[in-house]
């Protein structure tokens, strides 16, 4: 949508200097020699304002997205060149009053108009443009021109800058919202990792706490015990050796919990992100009935798929899939999101979930085919029956 958008006000500028640039020129037919070397001029002045135009239409576009700041500067040759044209016509206007010279205006100002569409405020731009038309006329006055070839010209601004003002505006501001939500999806990302991280504090504070703190207490009794040589300092050590070990056993219990997947918690979890992201997720088959390694590995896979739907791809439809054929589970995510380039070097993510695989015997392939990635995992149930449980600790 943004290389759309660009592109179309690109060509937008150089179709208005192919017609109402060109155009009138040819219209006006054979002149003197003085009036067609002026004429060639203001060709070359308007096709020298698109080149520079062109150019100042990404800036312009990437300043009012707020990726990049446009220096004021730039605008200082569009500006002598508007101006010399304008000069130029207006003589031209003043030699021949017959001609349709004056439609040039319609174009003239296009090249200038659309990157400043997006560096001010609308207000700003149309009083602007006001201030254009009554120059117009002023350069118009100064060459000769009188009667209706004198007013001729403001209405024709006016309705080129207007025209301008509702043509870029609404697009470049669609664009933005556009991406704001993309900067919301990476900032809901990043919020639920930091989300996670607290959690896992929380209970890690939980369980060590209060274990550690009569740890100390217990061990500062039994010093001031040993000091004053009672039997009782030997208990009180015993004691703190038995609270350690059973922190010790807390803590690899919040771990293991931390690094189990549940399949059907994942599931769900997946359905719910990607629908709040505007990604249509359909899940085929269920949890229920595999073994507890399976789950476990099936489950990261599934959050790492969803991770890479929503942080590398476009998707609108995402389908997972679970079959248990025979001796085997199947898992299949398949998304219509592929990136329009590939990444330049693999991630990490996927060689994480091969590794994991692989004790339990099982396999993941990725693919692109056309506009859809595909992703395919299979677990020997047999094997994981055996190994899921060193898989999962």
């Amino acid at each position: 949508m943004d290389l759309y958008t660009r592109n179309t006000m690109k060509a937008m500028l150089w179709f208005f200097m192919l017609t109402w640039g060109v155009l009138p020129l040819l219209a006006a037919g054979p002149r003197s020699a003085l009036v067609s070397a002026l004429g060639v001029a203001v060709l070359v002045l308007n096709i020298a304002q698109c080149v520079l135009g062109t150019r100042r239409i990404d800036l312009a576009y990437d300043d009012y997205l707020g990726h990049g700041t446009f220096s004021r500067r730039l605008l200082v040759a569009p500006v002598v060149l508007l101006g010399a044209g304008t000069a130029l016509l207006a003589a031209l206007t003043a030699l021949d009053t017959r001609s349709v010279f004056p439609l040039l205006l319609t174009d003239l100002p296009i090249a200038l108009m659309i990157p400043y569409a997006l560096l001010v405020p609308a207000r700003t731009f149309l009083l602007h443009c006001l201030g254009y038309a009554a120059l117009v006329v002023a350069f118009f006055a100064a060459a000769g021109v009188r009667g209706m070839q004198l007013v001729v010209p403001l209405p024709m601004v006016v309705a080129a800058g207007a025209l301008m003002l509702v043509t870029v505006r609404p697009g470049a501001w669609g664009l933005r919202n556009m991406w704001q939500a993309e900067e919301a999806k990476d900032v809901q990302a990043r919020l639920a990792v930091a989300e996670e991280r607290l959690r896992f504090g929380r209970d890690m504070h939980d369980v060590l706490g209060r274990n550690l703190a009569v740890i100390a207490l217990k061990s500062e009794l039994a010093v001031q015990l040993a000091e004053r040589g009672r039997p009782e300092a030997v208990a009180q050590m015993i004691e703190v050796q038995r609270i350690a070990q059973e922190s010790q056993r807390e803590v690899r219990e919040v771990v293991r919990g931390y690094r189990e997947a549940d399949l059907a918690v994942e599931l769900d979890g997946a359905r719910g992100v990607l629908e709040a992201a505007g990604i249509d997720c359909a899940v085929t088959g269920a949890a229920a009935g595999l073994p507890a390694g399976v789950q476990s590995a099936l489950g990261w896979v599934v959050r790492e798929a969803t991770t890479n739907v929503l942080r590398h791809g476009n998707a609108r439809r995402c389908a997972i899939r679970i079959a248990a054929d025979g001796p085997a589970v199947t898992l299949v995510v398949e998304n219509d999101g592929v990136p329009d380039r590939a990444p330049s070097a693999p991630g990490s993510g996927l060689a994480g979930l091969r590794e994991r695989l692989a004790p339990m015997g099982g396999t993941l392939e990725a693919a692109r085919t056309g506009e859809r990635f595909l992703l395919t995992v299979t677990v020997p149930l047999h094997s994981a029956a055996e190994l899921g449980e060193e898989l999962t600790v």
